[in-house]
This record gives C-alpha cells, sequence and structure tokens, in this order.
C-alpha cells in the first residue's frame, strides 16, 4: 500500500475519518472537525534494541486499529493518500471490533 518503511520503533498509520455530524445532526465543515485519534497501521518500522541489545517486538501489527495521542506523529503525503509516522510510544491502545 505504501511506498514509505518507518524506522526503528516507529508506526505508520492511516487516520479514520473524522465524524461530519454531530449527534444533533450538525455538518461540521472541514475547519471544525478535530484530527480523529483512531488509525489503522499500514506499516511497521524496522525495530530497535533495548539497552541489553535484545530485539523489541511491536505490541501492534500491521491492520490493527488502534487509538493514539492527539499531536504525536510526523503527517505525510505517501501516493495522495495523507499518513502518520508515529512512535510506537504515541499509540495509546488497540481497539478490539
Amino acid at each position: 500500500m505504501s511506498s514509505i518503511t518507518p524506522i526503528g520503533q516507529r508506526v505508520l498509520v492511516k487516520r479514520l475519518e473524522a465524524e461530519e455530524i454531530t449527534a444533533g445532526g450538525i455538518v461540521l465543515p472541514d475547519t471544525a472537525k478535530e484530527k480523529p485519534q483512531e488509525a489503522t497501521v499500514v506499516s511497521l518500522g524496522t525495530g530497535g534494541k533495548d539497552d541489553s541489545g535484545k530485539t523489541l517486538e511491536f505490541a501492534v501489527k500491521v491492520g490493527d486499529t488502534v487509538l493514539i495521542t492527539k499531536y504525536g506523529g510526523t503527517e505525510v503525503k505517501v501516493a495522495g493518500e495523507d499518513l502518520l509516522i508515529l512512535s510506537e510510544d504515541d499509540i495509546i491502545g488497540i481497539l478490539n471490533s
């Protein structure tokens, strides 16, 4: 899907679409929408090692739907798609379906 591979303990995600209509039925313009905190994992980084040299395992996998910190990561555009590269530490949970 993407031509970018994150380095180290970073994860490439795609934010899920923000709600366009409030619970009261008000349609929100793009400028009033908050950035969604839910995203889908697109790609995992190359990994890392702890202080003792042991390989660190990712807690997430490609395809997981995750909760991310509100202002974490770096926005990138790849092949016309808006993506976000963030540290695995900026993922605060995995959403279970």
